[in-house]
């Protein structure tokens, strides 16, 4: 049965939820409410971070429902943001959570990075860290590294 009256939108909430329950797996101590929080967040830093296509290019493989809020009050022509090393993204990264954000921002990050890793993919995650800086890119799942 549908709950929206659109199977297209039922679909991206269903998918999104999914997403977002990979989230709280990670953060054990969240709710869906703090794991979307830190999914926005997270996916709001690296937008900034990457250059305009390149965002676009990863947005596309996420559910639609994620995809609006990845791209929501992003001002295109201010990327990329220019962080070269993890603590300055890890800066941004908080900058986008609520002040009353419970946990600690690194763990936040990874927890994010290593949920999007399992529904993405090791190929597309391995792709989208190769456009980021190496200092950044340690903030992905060890198992993904590459040299």
């Amino acid at each position: 049965m549908s709950v929206t009256g659109l199977p297209v939108f039922d679909t991206t909430v269903q998918e999104t939820n999914l997403w977002l329950k990979k989230v709280e797996a990670e953060l054990a101590s969240l709710d869906r409410q703090r794991s979307y929080e830190a999914t926005r967040a997270v996916l709001h830093a690296l937008r900034d971070r990457l250059e305009p296509d390149q965002a676009m290019n990863f947005a596309a493989q996420l559910p639609m429902l994620m995809r609006g809020f990845m791209t929501e009050g992003w001002k295109v022509s201010a990327s990329p943001s220019g962080e070269r090393l993890a603590s300055e993204f890890l800066l941004h990264v908080e900058e986008k959570l609520p002040a009353s954000y419970p946990l600690d921002v690194a763990e936040t990050t990874r927890g994010v990075l290593t949920a999007l890793s399992h529904q993405m993919g090791k190929d597309s995650i391995r792709k989208l860290m190769m456009q980021l800086p190496k200092d950044i890119r340690h903030l992905f799942p060890a198992a993904l590294q590459t040299q």
